[in-house]
């Protein structure tokens, strides 16, 4: 090992580790790199072709002996226990003022709690969200930092120079306090499993609805993408359709890959936490449902050959339904955004994070995986109203709402039609109806709850009284 220290450290030289530290040595620092399995951080350093500096160290103690002070390492490992064991190695090795930085998709509740545990040390700690998977990693991520801003500041340059970049601006900023960088990750996750279940229901129902290949499909996707649904996501759709299985060269790779998905966790952790802040998430809690029902495959096979529904052909105008599926997706992705950033603005406000909407929906422009043309839009409309209570306020997208709204109420119906399960469409459509109503069915459910649980009811002209009836007595009543 050389006797020049290195700027910054990083444990885990996995598939984003490793190609984070490429990337972070392209750009000029010098990184020093450890990973429980010795060989693949010597593996990382011999390949290494950036023109900067990877320096392979064996041992923990090495990792903080080969940094500059106060040092600083990012950790990219599995979320859980591996991070909590990274962090207990590296803590007799370190000195007050020294930062460790969790790159990984922690729950937000555990990098409160390490947070804590380094401060009584007097050291500083980070949770930061990456996203952008191996690409990203390599050629710019989008970056969510939270913790003291002070930590951030000692490594701004590093992440600044790694990010990816939109204009000319990086996709990193500092977005608040404590664990305010990995509830931003876990939100944007959420949102990313709301567009996946978009965007399959309109596979679902152009596949087995209008009977279309997978190269139609691919083309229909690529003609999305060059118009108001760009995105990272609709992009790499119409690449995974043109894609051919390697052991059937004529047929594409997707008709052989198993129709169950599987999931990491922080699609339910969002649903959860909106649970708990009382903030409406159909979008993301729809999308987490498929994926659990996707997985009871053997159940839904012999289901198939017991339960019924009409037939999953549609006769008609093809190219006019398309048009309303995709003006119908274009709505429900402006529908899970919405969510997203109101979870985020009584998240921000409840655990006291500070965060800047206009700020979240700039570093997502590119780099991670829910980049997308609607962010700029988004951005705007933040810019204007940092306050705005729900994007559909905007004006901007509610114009856009209500011109497309037909179209998804032709998309449910559709699926509905062809016995095509579109949930995410429902809750899209679900969600604009109840946001929209002056008047909701809830009197009657406040009603029902003080019948069976006298849990009391208020009532609208008598603004803050409390009251509780006695509803047995309905017959002296009448």
């Amino acid at each position: 090992m050389t006797d020049k220290k290195c700027d910054i450290g990083l444990e885990g030289a996995g598939v984003m580790g490793g190609n984070l530290a490429l990337n972070m040595a392209g750009h000029g620092f010098s990184v020093a790199v450890y990973d429980v399995d010795a060989a693949k951080a010597r593996e990382l350093a011999q390949r290494n072709e950036s023109g900067g500096r990877i320096v392979a160290v064996g041992q923990v103690q090495e990792l903080a002996a080969s940094l500059r002070r106060p040092r600083a390492v990012l950790l990219l490992v599995p979320a859980g226990k591996p991070v909590d064991d990274a962090i207990s190695a590296l803590i007799p090795h370190f000195d007050k003022s020294d930062l460790i930085i969790d790159g990984g998709n922690s729950h937000f509740t555990d990098t409160n709690r390490r947070g804590k545990l380094m401060a009584q040390s007097d050291m500083l700690f980070m949770g930061m969200g990456v996203s952008g998977g191996e690409s990203g990693a390599r050629r710019g991520p989008s970056l969510m930092p939270g913790g003291p801003s002070v930590a951030y500041e000692r490594v701004r340059k590093i992440l600044e120079a790694s990010a990816a970049r939109v204009n000319g601006d990086p996709c990193v900023a500092h977005l608040g306090a404590g664990s305010a960088g990995h509830y931003v990750k876990m939100v944007h996750n959420g949102i990313e499993y709301g567009l996946m279940q978009l965007i399959s229901e309109t596979y679902d129902i152009m596949k087995r609805g209008f009977g279309m290949s997978a190269g139609e499909l691919a083309e229909i996707y690529s003609k999305w993408n060059g118009e108001e649904l760009n995105s990272y996501l609709i992009e790499i759709t119409s690449d995974i359709f043109r894609y051919k299985d390697e052991k059937n060269p004529s047929l594409a790779l997707i008709d052989f890959i198993l129709d169950k998905a599987r999931q990491k966790g922080t699609g339910k952790w969002t649903s959860w936490d909106a649970m708990d802040l009382d903030v409406p998430t159909p979008n993301v809690d729809a999308a987490v449902m498929m994926r659990n029902l996707s997985g009871f495959l053997d159940e839904r096979k012999k289901a198939a050959e017991v339960l019924h529904g009409p037939g999953h052909r549609f006769d008609g105008d093809q190219a006019g339904e398309i048009e309303h599926l995709r003006n119908a997706c274009y709505v429900g992705m402006v529908m899970t955004y919405a969510q997203g950033f109101a979870l985020l603005k009584e998240a921000s406000k409840s655990y006291e994070y500070g965060l800047d909407m206009e700020t979240v929906a700039r570093i997502w422009r590119g780099g991670c995986i829910i980049r997308a043309g609607l962010l700029d839009p988004i951005r705007t409309a933040f810019r204007k109203a940092p306050n705005l209570a729900n994007l559909l306020m905007d004006e901007y997208f509610s114009r856009e709402v209500n011109a497309r709204q037909k179209s998804l109420r032709m998309a449910v119906a559709m699926a509905a039609e062809l016995g095509v399960p579109a949930p995410g469409f429902s809750a899209s459509l679900a969600y604009l109806d109840a946001y929209r109503s002056a008047w909701l069915p809830a009197n009657l459910i406040q009603a029902q709850r003080d019948y069976f649980g006298a849990h009391t009811y208020e009532r609208k002209d008598m603004p803050g009284k409390f009251l509780h009836t006695v509803w047995s007595m309905v017959e002296e009543n009448t």
